[in-house]
This record gives structure tokens, sequence and C-alpha cells, in this order.
């Protein structure tokens, strides 16, 4: 007997579209890092392999995305023609609360979407001039932002990469060791989880990492990645869990 339509259940819409997964970000001393996987999926099928997910705001500020990939890739693009229109009109650029605040609001306006399953829940990081410091802002499906000290991670690898980053993490550090923990960060987000992708060695997809400080916004070049990610993946063959934290 077949099932009668009430009993059907239909796969929500938002489990039909890629989805972007992980992304982190760091501070280090005089700025900040972002970083992101390259992998999109549509529930258990990998649909795109090589999909960016962190992307330029301005000159001093980048947003990384995940969930709904292309209302994400959207978010950034109006986000930042905002930013600019802004500097244009005003003839300065925004505050760092004022674009967190601003990105907020874009996200609160997405709620009617959100709660048909077309989720997108960014992170945005940027250089304060103000402190010379890197600030990192998160944010729920509703837009309230919150500033997080440190580190932090979204998406569905987060709760891995958030741990490893608990470990990992050190005050003060340079931003070349930064950038190596947050790579080690990614790594340990997909060896947990199935939608986070790591480093891909025969086809050279590499993570997207962007830092940010006093001379601005600035993206590793994939060779530059590529090196990190080597002497990451060189280690592992030797500790496959990554490196151990100190107890004291």
């Amino acid at each position: 007997m077949l099932p009668q339509r009430n009993e059907v259940l239909a796969t929500p819409i938002g489990d039909q579209v890629p989805h972007a997964t992980t992304i982190v970000a760091a501070t280090f001393a005089g700025g900040v890092i972002m970083a992101g996987d390259r992998r999109a999926t549509s529930g258990n099928i990998i649909s795109q392999r090589d999909v960016e997910k962190v992307f330029r705001a301005d000159d001093y500020s980048c947003m990384g995305i995940a969930g709904t990939a292309s209302t994400g890739i959207e978010f950034a693009r109006l986000f930042r023609v905002e930013l600019e229109h802004y500097e244009k009109l005003e003839g300065r650029t925004m505050s760092v609360a004022g674009k967190a605040n601003r990105l907020a609001t874009m996200i609160r306006g997405n709620l009617p979407m959100a709660m048909q399953g077309l989720v997108v829940v960014p992170l945005f990081a940027a250089y304060d001039p103000d402190k010379d410091e890197g600030r990192i802002f998160s944010y729920d499906v509703a837009g309230g932002p919150y500033e997080r000290e440190r580190f932090d991670a979204i998406g569905s690898g987060s709760i891995f990469a958030r741990g490893s980053l608990k470990k990992l993490y050190r005050d003060g550090a340079s931003a070349d060791d930064m950038t190596m923990t947050l790579i080690q960060a990614l790594y340990d987000a997909a060896d947990d989880d199935s939608a986070t992708g790591g480093p891909d060695v025969t086809r050279k997809i590499w993570p997207i990492v962007s830092v940010i400080d006093a001379d601005g916004f600035r993206r590793l070049s994939e060779d530059q990645v590529s090196d990190y990610v080597e002497q990451m993946l060189e280690a592992r063959l030797i500790s496959p869990d990554g490196p151990i934290a100190p107890l004291r």
C-alpha cells in the first residue's frame, strides 16, 4: 500500500542547495587571520570541492560564510558594496563596530528565508586601528553580533576546530605561527566532520587564508598556503593527531 500524501516527508529546500562549512579566525599580535576550507555539500553529496568562503569586505575587514552558499556569497557582495558606498558618501571608513552592526542588520533581514532552511551565519573579522588589534564577531540566525576574544569558528566542523584552537592558540603569536595554527584547526575539523574538506593534495586545492593588520587585507597565495599545508602534513605523518599542547 502506497503511503498517503501527508505521510510523505518532503526534503527541506535548505538540504537541496550547496552549503559552505567550516571557517576559523584568530587574532595575532597586531591583527587577525581568517581561514576556510573549500568543500560545499548538498546533503551527503560533495557539490563543489573548491568553493570560496572567505571574502574581502574592505581594506581592513573580511567575512567568512557558513550555511547556504549562494545566499552567503550574495551577502558578501552586498556587504562590500555597502561599505564602499558609505566610504564614498562619508569620506571615511565605517568603524569596526559599525561594520559588525551593519552585517547584523543584513542577517536579520534574511530571517524569513532562514526559517525555510536557507540559513547563512557569517564570521566577521577586522583590524581596528584605534586599538591596533584584530577583532572577531560571530552571529546567530537572528543577526545578533557577538564579539569573540582570541578565536572563533563557525560551520559544521566548528566544534572540532574550536577544540583544536583551544589547545593550540597562544597569545601574542606571530602571523606566521597563527596561520599554521588555523591550518591545523581546519585539518582537525576535516578529520572528524565529513562536510569539511581537508587539503586536496592531488587536485592542489588548499584552504583560503586571509590576513588583516595595519597594512590592510591580504590573501595568501596558493603557493604560500601549500607551504604551510606541506609542513603540517609532514608532521602529521609522525603524529597523526597533530601537535600536543603542553600541560604546563
